[in-house]
C-alpha cells in the first residue's frame, strides 16, 4: 500500500491504539520510523520497541505505556513538518515545546534526536513531530 506520509501514519496508529487502550501496536518497518520510536522509548513515552519479521515483511512492535490509572503517557502527538510544508530550524532557533514535559523530535545530519539533544550538540534539522 502506497503511503504519502509514513510518519503521520505511524503517529495515527499510535494515537488510535492508545485511544483503544491496546498494550501493543504493530507498524510497518522503516529506518526513520524505527529511529523515531527509539527516541520515544528513550524519553519514556513507549514501553518497548521490537523488530519482527525479515526482508520486506519487517514490522515494528511498539509497547504502549500507561499510568497506574490506565491513562496514556502520551497526551498528544502532532506532525510538524509535512510533505507539503517542511519545517526546518537551526540550533539557535529550535522551538521549545510548551511545558517541561513536551518535546520535538528532529531529524539532523547526526541522526534523529530530541530538540534538547540537538541544541546541546549545536545542530539543526527538520522538525518532524511534537510529543507531549
Amino acid at each position: 500500500m502506497s503511503q504519502t506520509d509514513p510518519i503521520a501514519e505511524l503517529l495515527t496508529r499510535i494515537r488510535n491504539a492508545m485511544h483503544a487502550r491496546y498494550n501493543q501496536v504493530e507498524v510497518p518497518h522503516s529506518r526513520l520510523r524505527e529511529a523515531i520510536c527509539r527516541v520515544l522509548l528513550a524519553e519514556g513515552f513507549l514501553a518497548g520497541v521490537e523488530l519482527a519479521g525479515e526482508g520486506y515483511q519487517k514490522k515494528l512492535l511498539l509497547g504502549l505505556r500507561y499510568s497506574a490509572a490506565r491513562e496514556p503517557v502520551i497526551r498528544g502527538l502532532q506532525r510538524v513538518s509535512r510533505p507539503s510544508l517542511r519545517r526546518y530550524a537551526g540550533a539557535k532557533t529550535m522551538p521549545k515545546a510548551a511545558g517541561a514535559m513536551g518535546m520535538h523530535i528532529v531529524s539532523t545530519p547526526q541522526g534523529v534526536m530530541t530538540d534538547r539533544e540537538a541544541r546541546r550538540r549545536n545542530v539543526g534539522g527538520e522538525i518532524l513531530l511534537r510529543v507531549w
